[in-house]
């Protein structure tokens, strides 16, 4: 894979018009490196990890990331993080700076492993990450998770993926 590239999402496969299909395989133990890879960061508040915003937070950044004309083409990726129980911090990957919005680059190495359960199975997925990680003689920096489609959607389409996506050292 070349720096800074993601797995094209396939937009227009999407019988929700909401999230689009999600396709596993090009994401799964795989390594990806970033060379200032460029995201716009948002945040959530948090309930014990649970987001209670989200909704309105991904409309309202979608939007200005479509009026910077900043959304790449085809490749798509929301990484979450939460620092807190309280507080949830998302970067959703842009082809160019967003006016007035919080612009963050992300360099490193990241392994990803993809993970498939209900949202109540989400405390065993840094463990996995952690177990993977450590099977590839690799620690971890920082772990993200990509959540593919919302909880909706995954309903409709039978599946929760999950993609945890881990910085390495």
């Amino acid at each position: 894979m070349k720096v800074n590239e993601l797995p094209k999402t396939d937009f227009e496969d999407n019988e929700t018009n909401c999230c689009p299909r999600f396709y596993p395989d090009p994401w799964d133990e795989q390594e990806f490196i970033f060379e200032d890879k460029l995201f716009l960061k948002a945040s959530t508040l948090n309930f014990l990890h649970r987001p209670l915003n989200m909704s309105s937070v991904m409309d309202r950044t979608w939007k200005k990331i479509k009026e910077a004309n900043a959304d790449s083409d085809g490749e798509f990726a929301l990484l979450s993080h939460d620092p807190s129980p309280w507080r949830g911090e998302h970067y959703f990957t842009i082809a160019g700076e967003v006016p007035g919005g919080e612009n963050v680059r992300m360099s490193g190495t990241f392994l990803t492993k993809v993970l498939e359960g209900p949202y109540k199975e989400a405390r065993s997925w840094a463990p996995q990450m952690e177990d993977y990680v450590k099977s590839q003689d690799k620690e971890i920096d920082k772990l993200y998770f990509y959540y593919t489609t919302c909880p909706k959607c995954a309903k409709h389409y039978g599946k929760n993926y999950v993609v945890g996506f881990a910085k390495v050292k």
